[in-house]
C-alpha cells in the first residue's frame, strides 16, 4: 500500500515538473526577448490567480499563483516592433523545446504498440456497420474516406481518424483480403450519449489486431488446470484463427458450457490444448471464463522517428484539429479537445505505462508544436493577437484606443476562460474515479458508448 502511494506521489511529481516546465519555456520567450530589446520588465508570472509566493528582484516581480496554468509578462508600453518580438518570442521558445524533446525522443526511442504500427483489423463488432459491410477479421485497410492509412489509431495516416473527419452518409474502405483489394462503403455508427457526456463520433465498430498474449494465469482455474502459462500466445480455437482477444472472449460468452481447444505458441513450439469456461468471478458477478488475463500492450517496438518527423507529425495534427473544430459538417467539436485537466490526465496515464517517462517526451514534443500554433491564433490576449494589434498600430501610426483595447481583451478573456470551464467540465468526466462511477451509471442503460475505432 504504501508503495502505491510513494509511486502515485511520483507519478504526480513528475506531471507536475514536465507540465510547468512547457509553461515555464514558453513565458521565458517573452521575457528573454523583452530583455534582448533593452525593455522593462514589470513582473514575471507562473500561473494565476492569487499568488502563493511572489519576490521582487532587480525591478521585477516574480511570482507563483495559484490557478496552475499558464503564466504571463507585464510590460508597459512599447512599440509595435517590440511587441511583435516579443509575443513571436514565446511560441518560437515553445517549439525550441519541442525540437528538444524530439531529440531525446529520437534518441532513446518510445514505445509503440500494434495499433499504432498496423491497419489490419483484429475484431469486427457482431452487427456493426463494418459487419454489415463484409469487412472481417485479418482484413488489411489500405484507404479510408479516399485517403492513404499506416496505423489504425491517432492523428496522422490513421483509421480512426479518417473515420471521424469522414463527413460523407457513407465511408469507402479499402482493403486487401487473400491478396485481393477490394472497397467497402460503410455507413458509420455514432452512439447515444447523454447530455453530460462529449457527444461521440463516427465509429466502424473494430478492433486492431492485436496479438492475445497471455499476461497472468489465475490459480485454480480451468487454465491453470489446462497447464497455460504467462507468455503463452493464443493463436486461434477450433481451427479458427483469432487477430484480437476480444474474439475468444466473445466466443466463450456465448458458448460458456462449450470445450475449446486452444492454438498456443509458446517458445516456437505450438500446443494444441483443451480447456473448458467454468464461472469465475468478475468484478461482482460470476461470469463463464478460462482464467486468464491479457497483455494489454501486446507487442510493444521501440521506434526512433527523427526530430523532423516528430514536429512536422505535430504540426499536422493540431492543423488537421483545428480544421475539424471549424468544418461545421465535422463530428470534432470544442468539446472534443482537452484543457489543463484533460492534459494532466493524459501525462499520468502515459507516466504510468511501462516506458512511460518516453511516452511522455514524445506527447511534450506534441503538446509544444500545440501550444505554439495555437497561441499564433490571432485572438487578442493571444500571442498571435498582440501581433495582430501591433500591426494594427504600425499602420495607423498610433496606439490603439485603450478603451476599446480593454473592453476587446476583456471580452476574449472572458470568452477564453469560459471556454477552459466548459472544457474542464468534460475534462473532469474522463478522470478514472469519475469516469467508473458515469460508466456504472451508464451500464444500467440500454444505449452504452463505445471507445473503439
Amino acid at each position: 500500500m504504501l508503495l502505491h502511494i510513494a509511486r502515485v506521489i511520483f507519478v504526480l511529481l513528475e506531471v507536475l515538473i514536465l507540465f510547468n516546465l512547457l509553461i515555464v519555456v514558453h513565458e521565458l520567450g517573452h521575457f528573454l526577448a523583452a530583455r534582448w530589446r533593452g525593455l522593462y520588465v514589470e513582473k514575471f508570472g507562473i500561473w494565476f490567480g492569487k499568488p502563493l509566493w511572489k519576490r521582487k528582484i532587480n525591478g521585477v516581480q516574480y511570482s507563483l499563483g495559484s490557478l496552475p496554468f499558464g503564466g504571463f509578462v507585464a510590460l508597459p508600453q512599447i512599440s509595435a516592433l517590440d511587441k511583435i518580438i516579443v509575443a513571436i518570442a514565446g511560441p518560437f521558445f515553445s517549439l525550441l523545446l519541442a525540437i528538444c524533446f524530439a531529440a531525446i525522443v529520437w534518441a532513446v526511442g518510445h514505445p509503440v504498440g500494434e495499433a499504432d504500427s498496423t491497419t489490419v483489423i483484429g475484431y469486427v463488432m457482431p452487427d456493426s456497420p463494418a459487419q454489415k459491410a463484409g469487412l472481417l477479421p485479418g482484413d488489411k485497410i489500405l484507404s479510408v474516406d479516399g485517403k492513404p492509412v499506416r496505423r489504425f489509431l491517432g492523428m496522422n495516416d490513421s483509421v480512426s481518424w479518417d473515420v471521424v473527419r469522414s463527413e460523407g452518409d457513407k465511408i469507402a474502405v479499402k482493403f486487401q483480403r487473400d491478396g485481393k483489394v477490394q472497397t467497402v462503403w460503410v455507413e458509420p455508427y455514432k452512439a447515444e450519449t447523454r447530455g453530460w457526456r462529449r457527444k461521440s463520433i463516427r465509429q466502424l465498430l473494430v478492433y486492431p489486431a492485436e496479438t492475445p498474449i497471455i499476461a497472468k494465469v489465475e490459480p485454480n482455474t480451468p487454465a491453470a488446470a489446462a497447464g497455460l502459462r504467462a507468455g503463452d500466445i493464443i493463436r486461434g480455437f477450433d481451427q479458427t484463427p483469432i487477430y484480437n482477444p476480444i474474439a475468444l472472449l466473445e466466443y466463450i460468452s456465448k458458448h460458456p458450457k462449450d470445450e475449446l481447444v486452444l492454438h498456443v505458441e509458446r517458445g516456437g513450439a505450438k500446443l494444441d490444448i483443451p480447456v473448458k469456461p467454468t464461472p469465475l468471478p468478475t468484478g461482482d458477478q460470476m461470469k463463464p471464463r478460462i482464467g486468464i488475463e491479457w497483455d494489454i500492450a501486446g507487442i510493444v517496438s521501440i521506434q526512433h522517428p527523427s526530430p523532423i518527423e516528430q514536429v512536422y507529425n505535430s504540426v499536422t495534427s493540431t492543423l488537421k484539429t483545428i480544421g475539424a473544430v471549424a468544418s461545421p459538417k465535422s463530428d470534432v467539436k470544442l468539446q472534443h479537445l482537452s484543457g489543463p485537466v484533460g492534459i494532466w490526465n493524459i501525462y499520468v496515464r502515459l507516466f504510468e505505462a511501462e516506458g512511460g517517462w518516453k511516452l511522455a517526451l514524445w506527447f511534450s514534443v506534441i503538446l509544444n508544436v500545440n501550444l505554439a500554433i495555437l497561441n499564433m491564433l490571432p485572438i487578442p490576449v493571444l500571442d498571435g493577437g498582440h501581433i495582430v494589434l501591433a500591426l494594427i498600430e504600425s499602420v495607423r501610426r498610433k496606439p490603439v484606443n485603450m478603451r476599446i483595447l480593454e473592453v476587446v481583451q476583456t471580452s476574449c478573456a472572458v470568452v477564453i476562460i469560459g471556454y477552459m470551464l466548459y472544457i474542464t467540465f468534460f475534462d473532469v468526466q474522463d478522470l478514472p474515479f469519475v469516469r467508473k462511477k458515469l460508466d456504472q451509471l451508464e451500464a444500467q442503460s440500454p444505449a452504452k458508448n463505445s471507445q473503439t475505432p
